[in-house]
């Protein structure tokens, strides 16, 4: 038996999308879609599936397609499941050329894992991004909402330990910095 569950925002959550929408002009509540697909990404496990773009879609009085249009173009937001800690690494110009391929091909081999996927623990994500604007201390990435940079292999090394001893301090995009 397939049991689908109903996707729905919780009663904080929705309160919050109606005060996002409240900003907005009859008509134009698709203002309200970035820090809505935020919200969305922190409520369903820290990824958008179909079935919550249409929701967002459906909330917002718009087509579905204009909210996949946007959850996937910006890099921010996570199309498939990802681990608990997300790694994003800089691939723009000046990471590039400051040694962000080293730092991605290092990753790759120390976590057994490829640009876009998991650990099979679930603990990491790599996922290479545009500009991340910390050109001047590159290469870099960001875990969480902290940039680490100017990256050597032992950085990395220290970095992802200190990750792995204090996973339950690594969570997803956290609601309280989603203000109404």
């Amino acid at each position: 038996m397939n049991v689908k569950k109903e996707i729905a925002f919780s009663p904080e959550a929705l309160a919050l999308v109606h005060k996002l929408l409240s900003r907005y002009p009859d008509g134009k509540q698709k203002s309200a879609l970035l820090p809505i697909l935020h919200l969305a990404q922190t409520e369903f496990d820290g990824w958008l599936s179909p079935e919550v773009m249409d929701y967002v879609a459906c909330l917002l009085n718009i087509q579905p397609v204009e909210v996949y249009e946007v959850a996937s173009f910006y890099s921010m937001f996570n199309l498939k499941p990802v681990g608990k800690c997300l790694i994003e690494v800089c691939r723009t110009g000046p990471c590039w050329l400051m040694g962000a391929e080293d730092v991605v091909k290092y990753i790759e081999k120390k976590l057994g894992i490829k640009d876009g996927q998991t650990t099979p623990d679930g603990m990491f994500t790599l996922k290479t991004v545009e500009c991340l604007a910390s050109c001047g201390t590159a290469p870099m990435m960001q875990i969480g909402e902290t940039y680490h940079e100017n990256l050597t292999p032992e950085k990395i090394d220290d970095i992802l330990g200190n990750y792995e001893m204090l996973n339950e301090r690594v969570t997803h995009w956290d609601k309280k910095h989603i203000k109404a």
